[in-house]
């Protein structure tokens, strides 16, 4: 076959699991069958690379799209960037797109090539409502792509469960059109690798347990919520928030005030990375941490929380959406409850109960390090029966195979 995939995330420019999904899709779809596949990569950046079967392409327009005001600028440049995808695909058997970013771009590229439109379905736009923050009124113009793409694509990939019910609730997608294949994990990458070297560099006592956060900071990773817990967990805990890249200067400031306040309730260490570490530091800090939190409020899936179970480390997360399908409760870990205000505004109805949950989870499996062990082992053991990318890219292509144009 001879498949495209469309992307706003590829290396070297990942800051999500969408990112972090295309790229071991791309390197497992490269080697199946014997590399009898053709793979061509369009993503936003300046990529160049040709390497067998895979063929990586960036683009870059080299003109301006004017907008009404400043917050419509990066949804212009994507529409400019769409434009060049789909003037760009030449004698394709597929088309695969990621995102909202790259929909009209496979909208587009479908009515000119006639291949099937196949998406997957990493989030939702209607259920990310504080993106307004950052597009302003683009923000309509983007759920309008998304939704748009989805009434026309042929197939439709969802990470989890409770995105196969969400594509169908808020896009009417047909059932017979979706298929649910989850995200994966590279397990010889992602593995228990202790490194108390690492710890020293950022300044963690290797001899003290850790609590570990990784992720941007957006209101969708629930972060702040997570800060406002540090007070509250056993004292002697560290606080290792490996987390930069914040949405707006809004979020960022409130992320600043929120760890300021912390540190003045708490004498246990707070250590903020505010950046993304490479996977040769963020793994063993994965290993090393007594337990990962992932406090998201809107999580399709949670790839993040397979890196820390394959590293043998047990998750206390959130209890929405994809989460509960990876993070197996009193076995891999504990899920924390949330209240939302509303359909499609997922922030806790009652921050303070959600922040004081978060921190009783991590409690009980901070006073129980035998516990711990016990579910790292489990961790480990169910991201190797369930989540291998190879399986996952077969799944995929099987699915390239079982679609077609009406």
């Amino acid at each position: 076959m001879r498949i495209a995939i469309l992307t706003n995330e590829y290396p070297p420019h990942i800051y999500g699991g969408a990112g972090v999904h295309v790229e071991y899709l791309t390197r497992e779809l490269t080697r199946l069958d014997n590399g009898a596949h053709t793979v061509n990569v369009f993503a936003f950046g300046e990529q160049s690379l040709r390497q067998g079967n895979l063929s990586v392409r960036g683009v870059r327009p080299d003109f301006f799209l004017p907008s009404q005001e400043p917050r419509h600028e990066k949804f212009m440049d994507t529409l400019a960037r769409d434009l060049l995808m789909a003037g760009s695909l030449r004698d394709v058997d597929v088309i695969h797109c990621h995102t909202w970013y790259t929909h009209l771009a496979g909208c587009l590229a479908r009515q000119l090539t006639g291949a099937p439109l196949v998406l997957t379905t990493h989030s939702l736009e209607p259920h990310r409502p504080w993106k307004v923050e950052q597009l302003g009124t683009a923000y309509h113009a983007s759920t309008w792509i998304e939704r748009t793409a989805y009434q026309n694509a042929d197939g439709v990939i969802a990470v989890s469960e409770a995105m196969h019910a969400d594509v169908q609730t808020l896009y009417g997608v047909r059932p017979e059109r979706i298929r649910v294949i989850h995200n994966g994990i590279d397990l010889e990458q992602y593995q228990p690798t202790p490194d108390r070297a690492v710890l020293a560099s950022h300044g963690i006592d290797a001899d003290k347990p850790f609590v570990l956060f990784v992720g941007r900071i957006t209101r969708q990773k629930g972060i702040v919520h997570l800060v406002h817990a540090i007070p509250h967990l056993l004292a002697g805990t560290q606080v290792v928030l490996c987390a930069g890249a914040p949405d707006t200067e809004e979020i960022g400031r409130e992320m600043t005030e929120a760890v300021e306040q912390a540190r003045r309730r708490t004498s246990n260490s707070i250590i903020w990375i505010a950046r993304m570490l490479p996977k040769q530091e963020i793994i063993p800090l994965y290993s090393q941490a007594a337990v990962f939190v992932c406090p998201s409020v809107y999580e399709p899936f949670g790839i993040i929380n397979l890196e820390a179970m394959a590293c043998g480390t047990p998750v206390v997360a959130s209890a929405v959406g994809g989460i509960r399908e990876v993070v197996i409760p009193e076995e891999t870990g504990l899920l924390v409850p949330i209240e939302a205000r509303g359909e499609s505004d997922f922030e806790p109805r009652d921050p303070n109960r959600f922040a004081l949950d978060l921190a009783a989870a991590v409690n009980r499996l901070l006073d129980d390090p035998p516990r711990r062990r016990e579910m790292g082992h489990r961790c480990r053991a169910r991201v190797e029966s369930h989540f291998g990318w190879p399986s996952i890219a077969r799944q995929t292509c099987d699915f390239y195979r079982s679609i077609g144009r009406p």
